[in-house]
């Protein structure tokens, strides 16, 4: 499909069918389960736009390489997104624990069980400022909590669609 013609569930297809984002290549890459983010353009490119918060292991991932990959996945394989969503990948192997298969695709990793895979190559990152957010948009990052650190944002080129 070619990618000016993408047209899936822009609303939701994050939302509710999750994706995962795997940042870095073949042999140095970690996964994670994301809920949010969007599709559209910037800097005269296809765009996707990301968030990740600080304190995930993917973003050592992140900052080391500007290979990213967002994949789905089939209804059957939503506990294995829970994983990749709750544990990290410092103390834990979620490929092992998953039975997911890596794959490179041009330079970058996806997974052999994804039904889609769009492979993007970084182009900015850097973390929000709480100082910005109206208010209504404060109570995602409640002072005193873990959630309070907002997240990184990250717009990344996508460069094809599988």
């Amino acid at each position: 499909m070619e990618l000016n013609e993408y047209t899936e569930k822009p609303f939701v297809h994050f939302a509710e069918d999750w994706a995962l984002l795997t940042a870095g290549v073949p042999g140095d890459f970690n996964s994670m389960t994301i809920a949010w983010g969007a599709l559209g353009t910037m800097w005269g490119k296809p765009a996707a736009f990301l968030v990740v918060k600080p304190s995930r292991y993917t973003n050592e991932f992140l900052e080391r390489h500007d290979e990213i990959t967002l994949s789905w996945y089939d209804a059957k394989y939503k506990k294995a997104l829970g994983i990749f969503g709750s544990k990290s990948g410092r103390d834990t192997d979620k490929v092992a624990e998953t039975g997911f298969t890596p794959r490179a695709i041009e330079g970058a990793v996806t997974y052999e069980e994804a039904q889609e895979t769009m492979v993007l190559r970084k182009m900015f990152m850097q973390q929000l400022d709480r100082s910005r957010f109206s208010p209504e948009i404060l109570k995602w990052y409640a002072a005193g909590t873990k959630e309070e650190h907002a997240h990184i944002l990250i717009i990344a080129e996508v460069l094809s669609h599988h």
